[in-house]
């Protein structure tokens, strides 16, 4: 089987995250960015559209992690959207990056932005052997 990458690139969504106040009272826009890779997709060789990641599917899972609460950090928000990709499709890696294109600064600035790189250890789901 192949593995496949797959990217979502400029996903807008009205948030409520920030270390301040007011920035979680009113309000701003995020523009987040998501690829994870997925391991054995059958669609590289059937062609099935059920075989492979429903983009709606992804867009509504990194939606509700980034509505249903308030973080403070932006770091926070992307280590809760990876861990939830990673859970529903089995990634070995999933990298989220969220910006604030008008952030609230007292400088002109156009962007500022994380990326969390949220990644299986090499032997993530194995019990520690006896030496450690």
């Amino acid at each position: 089987m192949s593995s496949v990458d797959v990217e979502i690139r400029g996903l807008s969504i009205f948030t409520h995250h920030g270390v301040t106040e007011a920035e979680r009272e009113t309000g701003q826009r995020l523009e987040i960015d998501i690829s994870f890779d997925v391991p054995d997709c059958d669609a590289v060789l059937t062609d099935r559209l059920e075989d492979t990641v429903d983009y709606a599917e992804v867009c509504d899972i990194v939606a509700l992690a980034a509505t249903e609460r308030s973080y403070k950090t932006l770091e926070r928000l992307c280590h809760v959207i990876a861990e939830r990709l990673m859970e529903r499709f089995s990634c070995e890696s999933v990298r989220v990056r969220a910006a604030k294109p008008e952030p609230p600064l007292p400088v002109a600035v156009g962007q500022v932005a994380v990326e969390v790189v949220h990644a299986r250890g090499p032997d993530a789901g194995d019990e520690p052997d006896a030496d450690g």
